[in-house]
């Protein structure tokens, strides 16, 4: 049985469609349906923002010195039957791999073809502060036909993603994204493959039901449903004008009484929405096998672009898990039939050696339907005949990060001294009507800057306030020790990372030294949760950037 708020939301929703399309005059400008799997207007050519039709293509390495990536519209073919229009780096979701050797330095070319403006951030990177890719405070958007060129040292090697940071909340939504690997000179594995997780919406799927009367009061007009079903149906007829409703800042919340609230949709609360899950653009049997030969040495390295947490099965095989956002976990033990736990924005290195011949699943456990689809099978040569089982309802017990691998000197520990002590209480509340999401009270741009300078050892308190919501929280330019979970230290590895989750009630200690000057993002790698308020930035005192704001650009960061 679906939540009764839940219900609340699908309810409310579909009265306010309907109302909304019984309406012949409405045309709801500014929807969009990038993800809504809806037909395509046969003049969809002439319209900004439209795919002409085609498809995306395979998405292929690239390396080398000097790297292109154009943004462009394209329909992506998920899985026989499903189309999907998408934006898209040089016409495939993900887009490329970029490969680079560590010490390398990476110069990239960003050309807009996209109606609207969009940068590159390099996720877990620790690039220069300038090479950021956020618009309005590392740089301006980068505007419909023109280009920008990011440049960096690729120092730290590691399992990396990029994306759209100009309103990501419905760009990375889209489909702009793609992994950055950076190799060391050394890497001994024999097969090293690279899965990107998504969510997706189709038509047909879970519609919203539109026999419902529109709620009073309810107010359109700055709404995205990017990734939202509304295919219609033989009565209610799908809609062709609908462009671009912000699903950045959806929700349905329930007053204190339990009444849902009437006036705005703030929050998003919509993840059944989501009702295709997908690795690497495919779904299903579409998604590419993963071929290995008996007696190699195989790294699968996990990277979750959705918005929602994914918890991965690795079927046939005793595993490690070597690193975790890109960062090396020492001395990792090794495990059969545990469940990775991977959060938005997090990367969770595997390796194996295939000795055990057969073809076996890596697949998603839950028993939400979507969870059918996010499966690759390890395919053994030779070994066409031997199949696996898939058995993604099935309870399995979940890695435990906090107490992996053997402890070792690390760089922080709870008990030394530190410059700067700082405690992020996250939130979800309820302000001016809206549902927002805080850090200490606060949603961005009123959130308080964490001000450091140069040199500054930082320890960082967070914790998880809300009732139902997860907070991945993501800092740009660093990476972070986590000391302890919930007041008790870690036991295992020292587990060093970029984005880190926190479930309802938990609260983390992290560490960090102040070693890369700038004006860097800290929030929830939920974007709706980042659009809804749930950011911050991390200040040096003793920086000063050269960047100068467009306020004609249309930035927005999130």
């Amino acid at each position: 049985m679906l939540p009764f708020k839940l219900i609340i939301v699908t309810g409310a929703l579909a009265a306010i469609l309907t109302g909304c399309f019984n309406n012949s005059d409405s045309t709801m400008q500014g929807m969009d349906h990038s993800k809504m799997g809806q037909s395509m207007d046969p003049k969809a050519a002439d319209k900004p923002g439209q795919p002409a039709g085609g498809s995306t293509s395979k998405n292929e390495t690239l390396n080398g010195k000097e790297i292109n990536l154009t943004a462009k519209t394209s329909n992506l073919d998920v899985m026989p039957g499903k189309t999907i229009p998408v934006w898209t780096f040089n016409n495939s979701v993900p887009g490329p791999e970029i490969r680079v050797k560590q010490g390398e330095t990476a110069k990239i070319n960003l050309k807009n073809e996209l109606p609207d403006p969009v940068t590159i951030h390099w996720h877990g990177v620790p690039v220069p502060n300038a090479m950021d890719g956020i618009p309005g405070v590392t740089q301006n958007a980068v505007q419909p036909g023109q280009s920008f060129i990011y440049e960096f040292k690729a120092d730290v090697p590691g399992t990396y993603w990029y994306h759209s940071h100009q309103d990501g909340v419905n760009q990375v939504d889209k489909g702009l994204y793609g992994s950055f690997i950076v190799e060391t000179a050394d890497d001994k594995v024999n097969r090293d493959y690279t899965l990107i997780l998504d969510e997706w919406n189709s038509a047909g799927v879970g519609n919203m039901d539109m026999s419902s009367k529109p709620m009073p009061n309810m107010d359109m007009s700055n709404m995205d449903h990017s990734k939202m079903n509304m295919g219609g149906s033989a009565e209610q007829p799908k809609q062709e004008t609908q462009s671009t409703m912000d699903h950045g800042n959806m929700n349905m919340d329930t007053t204190a009484e339990g009444s849902p609230k009437a006036s705005t949709m703030a929050g998003h609360d919509m993840n059944t929405m989501y009702d295709l899950f997908t690795i690497n653009g495919k779904s299903g049997e579409a998604i590419d096998k993963l071929i290995v030969k008996q007696g190699e040495k195989v790294r699968i390295r996990l990277i979750n672009a959705g918005f929602m947490s994914h918890n991965m099965h690795l079927h046939g095989q005793e595993f490690k898990v070597t690193a975790t956002d890109g960062q090396p976990i020492n001395n990792p033990g090794a495990i059969t039939d545990q469940l990775i736990a991977i959060a938005p924005g997090e990367r969770y290195d595997l390796e194996f050696e295939a000795t055990t011949p057969g073809q076996w699943y890596l697949e998603e456990h839950g028993k939400e339907a979507p969870v059918k689809g996010m499966k690759a099978m390890i395919q053994y040569e030779g070994s066409e005949g031997s199949k696996d089982q898939a058995n993604e309802t099935a309870e399995l017990p979940m890695l435990d990060i906090t107490k992996y691998g053997q402890a070792s000197q690390s760089k922080f520990s709870l008990d030394q001294n530190f410059n700067l002590e700082y405690t992020m209480n996250l939130n979800t509340e309820a302000k001016n009507g809206e549902q927002v999401y805080t850090i200490n009270d606060k949603a961005f741009p009123d959130t308080e800057a964490i001000k450091v300078k140069k040199g500054d050892l930082v320890k960082v308190r967070l914790v998880n306030n809300s009732k139902t919501d997860d907070h991945p929280m993501h800092l740009h330019g660093h990476f972070f020790q986590v000391l302890s979970k919930n007041g008790k230290p870690m036991e295992g590895s020292p587990i060093i990372k970029d984005s880190l989750n926190l479930k309802p009630g938990e609260e983390y200690v992290v560490a960090f030294e102040a070693d890369n000057p700038g004006d860097w993002m800290f929030h929830c790698h939920d974007l709706h949760h980042a659009s809804a308020g749930m950011m911050t930035h991390l200040v040096y005192s003793d920086f000063k950037s050269n960047f100068v704001n467009d306020p004609k650009a249309g930035n927005k960061p999130e």
